[in-house]
Parts: C-alpha cells; structure tokens; sequence
C-alpha cells in the first residue's frame, strides 16, 4: 500500500493524517498517511529513510521545510521563490528524482477567495512576516493580482531579500510590492494576514489596528487556541477574523493533487474539522 507521512518536530499535533484519509475515502484512493517526528539534527536521513523503505511522499512542517526544499533535485517555480517546501514526492532518479512544491500559498490564496469569498484582485493587503511562512505564500498572493501587498517585518533585511525574490513576478503580474517595519506598516488595508509565530508564542497582535479598514479580512495563518487572540482583536477592530484552518485544508489538497493525481472536494472536510477544532472543551 502507498504510504505518505508528514514530517516535523513536534509532529504529534499534526492533523494532516485524519485530512489525508478524508481525502483518501472521498476519491477512493488507497493510502495510508502517518506522523514520523525527526530529530532536528537529522531530517534529511529521515526522510530518506522512510524513502528508501518504500514511501511515495511527505508533507513537511516547521521547522524543516527549507531543507526539505534543499533536498529535492526538481522544484516548482513556487518552491524556488520561497526556497522553501512542504510537499516532497520521491519520484525515481529516471523521472529526474525527487520533486517538491510549497503548496502552502495556494491553499491560503483558495481559502480567502474561495471558502472566505474575499476577492483579492485589485486589494491592498499587507503580510506581517518574513520567514518561512510569509516566504510560502508571498507568490501565490502575487498572482492573485492585488493592487499592492507590503511586507511588514521586525528585521528589515530579511524582507528586502524576500521582496527581492519576488521583484519580477511583481512587476509581471502589475502588483506594488513594498517593505515596511511592525511599528508603521501603513493603514487601512483590505486584507491583513499574519505569518509571524506570534500568536503560537503568546506575543500579542504584532502591528498596530490603524492597518485594518472596517471590515477587512484579518487571517491568522495558526488556528486552534493559538489564533483566538489575534482573532478577538481583529473582531475588537471592526475586522472578519479567519484563522489558518481553511489554509490547512486546502494546501492538504494540493499536496494530494500532486501525489494522486486527482483534487480533493475541501468543503467536507473543512466543515468536519472545523466543528472540531470549534467544539467546546
């Protein structure tokens, strides 16, 4: 039977496995997905043991997914502007070896349009962070066409080198895209969405509530507990808060599109793990 894992440390929070063979019963596909924790000093002997005992692929979270991305000798166009991936499938050195994707961006970009129904065409939006997970969806957000989209970080240099990464894609797809710092990252923005740890650490909204207009989308890209206060205070503010959930859900599917050949439909799934994250304790 094929087997995929997610990999990560921790990994034991993962809900990947149960999304998987949700995904695996709605399209009849036969698989087994599990967690496999790697030690932070030896993911890549991780994974290439688990490839070598007969796995077809990975999911890979924090905080391995850079050099997940080192390890892969083809990479999609997505994956090489985030230099960075969460989806690795072990195809055969006779198909040119091993391929991975970020899928990450994809799924956050179909969650705000399609599942949250928030155009982002034409919208100021403003992506506080500048590590792996802003890297992820910071060209999948450009090809949605927004009017403009500014990188607030707390170390200006990492987000000139992530805007930089991401110059011509910009200017081909006619978006403005600026650096600014966590203190004055500008006003009044359409979609507000936060790629920092901050709210996995307890450390509080990072930017001030002057970068929400009245009812803007405000995405936290964590969920669970972890987003209930950036969420409280993007409501406080006069914003719609969504929490990172949908996003999970639908990079899943595109990792599963990858390895199977065939979409998941999200909005089943979705529904189920929301009404479980959300019931009460």
């Amino acid at each position: 039977m094929d087997r995929y894992v997610v990999i990560g440390h921790p990994v034991e929070h993962s809900r990947s496995p149960a999304i998987h063979a949700r995904f695996a019963a709605l399209t009849g596909q036969t698989l087994v997905y599990e967690r496999l924790l790697a030690p932070l000093d030896d993911f890549a002997g991780t994974v290439r043991g688990f490839a070598a005992a007969g796995g077809r692929g990975c999911n890979v979270t924090v905080p391995f997914k850079f050099e997940a991305w080192q390890l892969a000798a083809r990479r999609t166009p997505r994956a090489e502007l985030a230099q960075a991936a969460n989806t690795l499938r072990f195809d055969a050195e006779a198909d040119g070896g091993w391929w991975c994707d970020n899928t990450d961006g994809a799924g956050l970009v179909r969650d705000i349009t399609v599942n949250a129904g928030v155009a982002l065409a034409g919208r100021r939006v403003l992506l506080i962070g500048a590590g792996g997970a802003a890297a992820g969806v910071l060209g999948p957000l450009i090809e949605a066409r927004p009017a403009g989209i500014v990188i607030a970080n707390r170390t200006a240099e990492k987000a000139q080198a992530l805007a930089l990464r991401h110059a011509a894609l910009a200017r081909e797809h006619g978006v403005a895209l600026q650096i600014a710092a966590l203190e004055a990252p500008g006003e009044a923005f359409d979609v507000v969405i936060n790629g920092t740890a901050s709210s996995l650490s307890g450390a509080g909204v990072p930017v001030p509530a002057e970068v929400l207009r009245p009812g803007a989308l405000a995405l936290d890209m964590m969920y669970g507990s972890g987003a209930r206060g950036f969420l409280a205070w993007a409501s406080a503010h006069g914003a719609t808060g969504r929490d990172g959930l949908g996003m999970l859900v639908e990079q899943a599917a595109e990792a599963f599109l990858a390895w199977r050949g065939v979409r998941p439909d999200t909005a089943p799934v979705l529904a189920e793990l929301r009404a479980l994250v959300d019931a009460p304790r």
